[in-house]
């Protein structure tokens, strides 16, 4: 861990931002902490307007959308100024775009919200849809689709590159409106436009990330029904073919209410949802990407992303997240990061990834610290499970979450044994029995590390880990060897264990 890299005092201070998204089906606002690397939103609301819903037959914005849109943005600019937010970006989207009257509303919005609204064009609009995707993952190669009420961007996205991209008129309801609510007359339309991207095969074998509202929804549908135990949207996958069966099943689905989740998704979202399917198995069908991944990060994020410093933007969105929030909760973010340091001599041999998610979770080892011992644990596990994380997968979420209980409550049974730590049994599931090992290593070596520093910084730094043959070697320094004791021996012998290895702890003379 690069120390000299690594801001370590309190909260640094952060200028919120508002960015307000206009859309031809919800218009949102959301206020974030600061437009650093990994934004935490500290306000989120949307309102379900329909702006597009009669652009694509009639031209024009519904009076009463326009009335509902209005009336959010008045709303929005009195959040703001309770909030304190001075900065605050506004964008329109494809209704605003394509209506005729869609200027004459951008002016009445601008005096609603008090601030100036920008409509996007779609090469803009799907530029920043991958700007959310670089700010939700990391390293990202693949196609990136964000599918809103009116249109459909598609861009290809390789690292920090950005390549081609199209806007297709394929939103949910511009497609609802421009088939006459016929999800079959649907199905020509969708395949005209898709057929008209010649580079759709560049998206071959490669991921697929799915950003918008529909699609979000069909992946909480999705985890519904194969009992998914983890419920976090960002990261989600699904293998294409499955995706595309699922999403075959949604258009024909007779009865769509009967589905188990659809309860939990509002009568607008419904409506959309057959179209939002077709619009995706189509896509998938031509794509034949390797996976498809959900995102939550789109055109807001990507806002915030293009406002960053080239610094900001090379920074880890993990290991940012991870710090920041080392900072808020822990007793001490220095001790954090030497926890990142005293580990790695217990790994000899590990990919960069593995040593990232390593460091990760030696920053959030504390993150629990105020609550009741007997409950770290679990909510260390809750916290990191469904924090707003991003830059990584499921998998590494869960090792996280299981390496941080294990921190607190031991390292349980062994991997067969469900009555151990019934807390976590079901999120095996998503972890191998390798990452799962490795999690009650991780968990085990910060159990006793904190035993041994009380969680404060600047002694682990001086008592070194090694490996001596069959040996696993902690040496204590006489500055510190008062602190050697039966508990800490009883820790360091369970880490001893899980490596293989004798444990000494070594009084230095």
């Amino acid at each position: 861990m690069d120390r000299e890299n690594i801001e370590l005092g309190r909260n640094r201070e952060l200028e919120p931002m508002g960015v307000v998204d206009i859309g031809s089906n919800s218009v949102r606002l959301v206020v974030y902490e600061g437009a650093v690397r990994s934004p935490t939103p500290i306000f989120n609301e949307k309102v379900l307007c329909g702006l597009g819903r009669q652009v694509g037959s009639t031209g024009h914005l519904g009076e009463e959308s326009v009335q509902c849109a209005l009336e959010a943005l008045s709303r929005f600019k009195a959040i703001a100024r309770i909030l304190g937010v001075k900065n605050i970006r506004a964008i329109a989207t494809a209704a605003c775009r394509d209506a005729a009257d869609g200027p004459n509303f951008i002016a009445r919005g601008e005096r609603a919200l008090g601030a100036k609204i920008q409509i996007l064009s779609g090469q803009r609009e799907a530029e920043l849809a991958a700007g959310g995707i670089l700010m939700g993952f990391r390293a990202p190669d693949g196609l990136a689709g964000d599918l809103g009420g009116g249109s459909l961007e598609l861009i290809e996205v390789s690292g920090e590159a950005l390549r081609r991209s199209v806007t297709l008129p394929l939103g949910g309801l511009r497609l609802l409106d421009a088939s006459g609510d016929s999800v079959d007359a649907a199905i020509d339309i969708a395949d005209a436009h898709i057929a008209r991207v010649a580079w759709l095969d560049s998206g071959h074998n490669r991921t697929f990330y799915a950003v918008g509202g529909t699609w979000r929804a069909i992946a909480r549908l999705h985890m519904e029904r194969t009992d998914y135990p983890l419920h976090v949207m960002h990261g989600y996958t699904m293998p294409t073919e499955e995706a595309i069966d699922f999403c075959e099943e949604l258009r024909k689905a007779k009865k769509l209410s009967a589905m188990p989740g659809v309860e939990g998704l509002s009568r607008q979202r419904r409506e959309v949802l057959p179209y939002g399917a077709l619009v995706l198995e189509r896509l998938l069908e031509q794509l034949e990407p390797s996976e498809v991944a959900f995102s939550v990060f789109g055109i807001r994020e990507g806002l915030v992303y293009s406002l960053l410093s080239e610094t900001e933007r090379k920074k880890d969105p993990l290991i940012s997240f991870c710090i920041e929030y080392a900072r808020q909760r822990s007793r001490s973010a220095e001790h954090a990061v030497e926890l990142c340091d005293w580990t790695d001599a217990l790994f000899e041999k590990e990919t960069d990834e593995e040593q990232r998610l390593r460091h990760a979770a030696c920053l959030l080892s504390d993150i629990s610290w105020r609550a009741h011992p007997d409950y770290r644990g679990e909510q260390s596990l809750i916290l990191i499970a469904h924090a707003a994380l991003g830059g990584i997968d499921h998998p590494g979420r869960v090792f996280l979450a299981l390496a941080n209980y294990f921190r607190h409550t031991g390292i349980g049974g062994d991997w067969e044994d469900e009555g151990a730590d019934k807390l976590s049994a079901r999120l095996k599931a998503i972890v191998s029995k390798k990452v799962y090992r490795r999690a009650r290593i991780i968990g085990a070596a910060i159990r006793a590390a904190h035993m041994l520093s009380i969680g404060r910084p600047g002694i682990i730094d001086e008592t070194p880990l090694a490996y001596e043959r069959n040996k696993l070697v902690l040496t204590v320094p006489r500055a510190y060897a008062a602190l050697d004791g039966e508990r800490l021996r009883r820790r360091f012998a369970v880490l001893a264990e899980l490596l293989e290895r004798e444990p000494e702890i070594r009084l230095k003379p």
